[in-house]
């Protein structure tokens, strides 16, 4: 029989990870346990008990991120409208990133298998997501789920080089990025899709 986590844990984990996507998003990787523990008002000791490690915590924040991100695309693929679907997918994840900048993490964790299995789901989902949007004509046949995966936090980088951006330009750019994928008036495309 499974044993489930008391509920505590269940509170004391899910403020762990969120105020350690605050202290990393204000302070780098440089930010410490000691200081997350103490926004998340716990003490140390329980920010051991949860993630064994510094490179753990940050896995299990990457792991939530792209999990919430995987689960709204899963979602998605029951929409009608597989375009529509597609463009809440993207809006989704650039208010993802809007809200709290990590992508610097991914390069901390990238050899830790729950991290490449949190990746492997998202890129299953964008890649579901891309392919119903194809046959219902709604994007350009040659896009990939690697082009959308690139342009996914892509509206928020622009916004964010424009001193004194009103908050929501980034739609803008993710406008303008949508209409890029679609097929009407396409061009071709000078280079194939990176692998990655």
């Amino acid at each position: 029989m499974t044993r489930l986590p008391r509920a505590d844990a269940v509170r004391n984990r899910r403020l762990l990870l969120a105020a350690a996507a605050d202290e990393f998003a204000e302070h780098g990787l440089g930010a410490s346990v000691a200081d997350i523990a103490r926004r998340a008002g716990v003490g140390k000791g329980t920010v051991f008990r949860h993630f064994a490690a510094k490179d753990d915590l940050i896995a299990a924040i990457l792991v939530d991120r792209m999990g919430d991100l995987s689960e709204r695309g899963e979602q998605l693929l029951g929409a009608e409208d597989a375009g529509d679907a597609l463009y809440e997918f993207l809006t989704a994840a650039a208010e993802q990133r809007r809200e709290r900048d990590l992508s610097f993490l991914a390069e901390a964790s990238e050899s830790m298998p729950e991290v490449a299995g949190a990746r492997d789901r998202l890129l299953k989902a964008i890649d579901a997501l891309v392919a119903r949007a194809a046959e219902q004509g709604a994007v350009r046949s040659d896009i990939t789920s690697t082009d959308v995966l690139l342009l996914m936090c892509a509206p928020v980088y622009v916004a964010e080089a424009v001193p004194g951006a009103a908050p929501d330009l980034w739609r803008r750019y993710l406008a303008i990025i949508f209409d890029g994928l679609r097929p009407e008036a396409a061009h071709p495309l000078p280079a194939d899709a990176p692998r990655l």
